[in-house]
C-alpha cells in the first residue's frame, strides 16, 4: 500500500494482513512501542472529531511517533493554500498525512501530490478506517467472517460505502435497507457487486428494514443526518421514519445478534438507548478497535513492521 484512501483499492489478502497485524498490535503493545520512533503524522481535519483524532494521536504516541493536529482554521485546505501545495510542503516535514475532509476529491488530490502516504480519515464518500475497525470487530467477536450476514439499516452514506466495500472483499453477506432515494451511489454498488462476484458474497438491497434484519448476525446503523447535512435534518427525520434500530427490529435478527454503530449516535432517532446500551451492543469495543486497526495501518504505511 502506498496510500489508504478506499478499501476498494485493497486486495482480500491486504485486508487480512492488516487484521493479522492488528491482532499482534493489540496483544503485544510493548513490542511496537518504538516502531515509529522519530516519525511524524500530520492530521488535517476540516470536521470535528472524537474517535478519529484521538485514536490517531494516541496510536502514533503508542508507536513511538508524534502527531500534529491541523484543524479547520490552521490550513483552510484549498482556500488559504492550494491542496497540491499543502501536500508537497507537508511531505517535506512529516512521514504521513491523515485527512478528514468534506470532499473526497480533496483526499485524492492530497494523495496525488504527496510524497508520503495519505490516509483517508473520512470524506463525504468514504470512511475506510471505520469500516476496517468494524469488520475487524465482527471477526473478533464471531471468530470468522466468511458467510456472516451483516444488515445495515439507514442512510447510504460514507460509512455504508466503505463497509460494503470491505464486506464483499472479505466474504461477508450484506443486506442493506435504506429509504427510497437514500441508497448508496450507483458507482459504489457497481464496484461492490463486481467484488462480490469474485468473493462469493451475497448483497441484497431493500427499502424494508425488517426484511434486511431477518436472520442477521450483525445489525448496523448510523446517523440519518451527517455533518454538512444539517439543513436537511427535518426532511431526513421524516424520510427515515420506520428505520430506527430498536428492540422490535432486533427481534427479526438472529438470537444474540451483534449491534453496531460508528458513533456519534443521535440517541432516540436512528437507535434507541435500550438497544445501544443493551447486551447485544458492541459499540464501545468497535470504537476502541479504531485505535488498534489504525496502528496496524500506520505500521504498514510508515515502514514500522520489521
Amino acid at each position: 500500500m502506498k496510500h489508504f484512501i478506499s478499501i476498494s483499492d485493497l486486495t482480500k489478502k491486504e485486508i487480512e494482513d492488516i487484521f493479522s497485524l492488528t491482532d499482534e498490535v493489540k496483544a503485544k503493545k510493548d513490542r511496537f512501542k518504538e516502531a515509529l520512533n522519530g516519525k511524524s503524522l500530520a492530521l488535517i481535519f476540516q470536521k470535528p472529531s472524537n474517535r478519529t483524532r484521538v485514536s490517531f494521536e494516541a496510536g502514533m504516541t503508542q508507536l513511538g511517533g508524534h502527531a500534529i493536529y491541523l484543524g479547520p482554521d490552521d490550513i483552510k485546505l484549498g482556500v488559504r493554500e492550494a491542496i497540491k501545495d499543502v501536500a508537497k510542503v507537508l511531505s517535506g516535514y512529516v512521514d504521513g498525512i491523515v485527512a478528514r475532509t468534506f470532499s473526497h476529491n480533496d483526499v485524492l488530490e492530497l494523495a496525488q501530490n504527496a510524497a508520503v502516504p495519505v490516509i483517508n480519515g473520512l470524506s463525504d464518500l468514504m470512511h475506510p478506517c471505520q469500516a476496517m475497525a468494524d469488520v475487524y470487530t465482527i471477526r473478533e467477536k464471531l471468530g470468522g467472517l466468511s458467510g456472516i450476514k451483516l444488515a445495515f439499516v439507514g442512510d447510504g452514506n460514507n460509512v455504508l460505502n466503505s463497509l460494503l466495500q470491505c464486506a464483499v472483499k472479505i466474504g461477508i453477506n450484506m443486506s442493506i435497507a435504506a429509504p427510497k432515494g437514500y441508497e448508496p451511489k450507483k458507482e459504489i454498488i457497481k464496484g461492490a457487486m463486481a467484488d462480490a462476484a469474485k468473493s462469493g458474497s451475497r448483497v441484497f438491497f431493500t427499502n424494508d428494514p425488517a426484511d434486511a434484519a431477518k436472520d442477521a448476525q450483525v445489525l448496523y446503523t448510523d446517523v440519518w443526518t451527517s455533518m454538512g447535512q444539517e439543513k436537511e435534518y427535518k426532511k431526513r427525520l421524516n424520510d427515515f421514519k420506520g428505520f430506527q434500530v430498536n428492540k422490535k427490529l432486533l427481534a427479526f435478527a438472529k438470537k444474540g445478534c451483534l449491534v453496531m454503530h460508528c458513533l456519534p449516535a443521535h440517541r432516540g432517532e436512528e437507535i434507541t438507548d435500550e438497544v445501544l446500551d443493551g447486551p447485544n451492543s458492541i459499540v464501545i469495543q468497535e470504537a476502541e478497535n479504531r485505535l488498534h486497526v489504525q496502528k496496524a495501518i500506520l505500521l504498514k504505511l510508515l515502514d514500522g513492521v520489521k
